[in-house]
């Protein structure tokens, strides 16, 4: 047994049910018939539950009349076949009721009206052209991992090209509906003629369905191995793992080419979704001006996972760079300053971080002091009593983060109020167009923005120094001495 079934066991969940649809006379019973023959019954150790299983194969025949009126379950429990060792495959096909085709015989009693067919799902008997519909999305929802749509060239039998097409349309708008993965097989006597290649071509293009062509009466196990390999093309993608370079996923998505990274995986994942996409999903991430080279590093056909492996272009982490640096490097002296100068700072946020964003969160963070920034005092002995014992004293700087909102105001003497209108009547429509807009309206030659922030920096440079001594000295008391009150008089 070879890979496509382990494929399809995987796929499903070690269940191989095949819906089989179609018009009626298209070959669907001798596509289920040589199906079981070929790739069921070599497989099958118990010859009991091996002759049940030939005597319950469909009956074909030639001519217009209706071989199939009821749906058949080929076997009617599924059977469980060994592939290779250690996989054991559930195996069942499903005979759909035909839709009718325009001349075809055996849908109608004789006096015109419709042929009652049993179907498994309602206890009374309903008309044909009712079982096959009812029918097709019975088997492929609730009893199908696959769909495989049976159709023909009319290269066979009584019937042309043309009596099969309505039907075929028809049933892959339905089959399409139920979202279950479908091929479509051209039952043809020339499967590998011009002309069906041709016709094969355009009903792909015409469907965005797989359409594989062969003559049933010949089915080889060859054929089904092709038939099988595309249906499992047509299952989605269960995950999709697109690798890149480390420092690509470190960037932060403000910069502009992370922010078109982005958009085109975002932009080509969104558009492509089948097994049988993801050359396309290579092709249109390949044409992306950013990487250097694209390339499918891991396909699995079995559990649906895909990987593709993206390079960028060498000049591009010079660019980045330098869009975070906010300037270029010119020499490796400059890069090798700059990177001590960060480690340096990297060093001194770090010991802020957590006070900052306490800081922002309630007005008030502590950035606790480290171990190296501890200074002891030379030990001494203290009596207690008629006790001695040592005093070990140790001093550490901590720093005291507090916001404080400061109020400027500016108010510019204009001229009359109508000039004292039109001028806030501009500055409005300015922030109601762009809030942010407004603080680059000038006045007096100067942006606001500058102005407002000049009068907030006077405010802070207004703190006396000897008043920051005293805050200093108050919140030592404070964390010092354990004292949780305080009364402040500011003069």
């Amino acid at each position: 047994m070879n890979n496509v079934i382990r494929d399809v066991y995987y796929r499903t969940n070690g269940e191989m049910y095949i819906g089989v649809v179609g018009s009626v006379r298209s070959g669907k019973s001798m596509f289920i018939r040589k199906f079981i023959q070929t790739k069921v019954l070599p497989f099958v150790q118990d010859e009991e539950v091996k002759n049940k299983i030939i005597d319950e194969l469909p009956q074909s025949a030639e001519g217009k009349a209706i071989m199939t009126v009821e749906p058949k379950f080929v076997p009617t429990t599924p059977v469980q076949i060994t592939v290779e060792d250690d996989l054991k495959l559930n195996v069942r096909l499903v005979d759909c009721v035909g839709y009718i085709l325009e001349n075809a015989k055996g849908y109608e009693n004789e006096d015109g009206s419709p042929r009652l067919v049993r179907t498994p799902w309602f206890s009374e008997n309903i008309a044909f052209e009712d079982a096959a519909t009812i029918g097709t999305q019975k088997v492929i929802n609730n009893h199908s991992h696959i769909g495989i749509l049976m159709t023909s060239d009319g290269s066979f039998g009584e019937f042309t090209r043309h009596d099969f097409e309505s039907v075929e349309e028809k049933l892959v708008d339905e089959l399409k509906s139920l979202d279950k993965p479908f091929v479509i097989v051209l039952n043809t006597a020339e499967p590998n003629s011009n002309k069906t290649l041709k016709l094969i071509e355009s009903l792909a293009t015409k469907y965005g369905v797989s359409v594989i062509p062969v003559n049933v009466m010949d089915l080889t196990d060859r054929d089904i191995d092709v038939i099988l390999r595309e249906a499992l093309n047509e299952f989605d993608i269960s995950k999709l793992e697109i690798k890149i370079p480390t420092w690509v996923s470190a960037l932060d998505d403000c910069y502009e080419k992370k922010q078109i990274f982005n958009e085109v995986v975002n932009q080509t994942t969104g558009e492509y979704r089948k097994f049988k996409d993801v050359q396309n999903i290579k092709d249109n991430l390949s044409e992306c001006d950013l990487f250097s080279k694209v390339e499918i590093s891991n396909l699995d056909s079995g559990t649906g996972e895909v990987e593709i492996t993206i390079d960028f272009k060498d000049e591009l982490f010079d660019e980045i760079v330098t869009d975070i640096l906010g300037k270029s490097i010119e020499d490796r002296g400059e890069y090798i300053t700059l990177l001590q100068d960060f480690v340096r700072a990297k060093k001194e946020y770090d010991k802020l971080s957590t006070a900052i964003e306490a800081v922002k969160a309630t007005g008030y963070g502590i950035a606790n002091p480290d171990v190296n920034d501890l200074e002891l005092d030379k030990p001494e002995v203290v009596k207690h009593g008629s006790r001695y014992g040592i005093k070990l004293r140790a001093k550490a700087p901590s720093i005291h983060l507090i916001k404080v909102d400061v109020e400027s105001t500016f108010e510019p003497i204009i001229g009359s109020e109508e000039q004292s209108k039109q001028l806030l009547n501009k500055i409005m429509d300015d922030y109601d167009t762009d809030p942010n807009a407004m603080w680059e309206s000038e006045i007096f030659g100067r942006k606001l923005s500058e102005v407002v922030n000049d009068g907030i920096k006077a405010k802070l440079y207004l703190i006396p120094e000897n008043v920051q001594y005293k805050l200093r000295q108050c919140l030592e008391k404070i964390v010092n001495k354990g004292r949780g009150n305080i009364i402040a008089i500011i003069l």
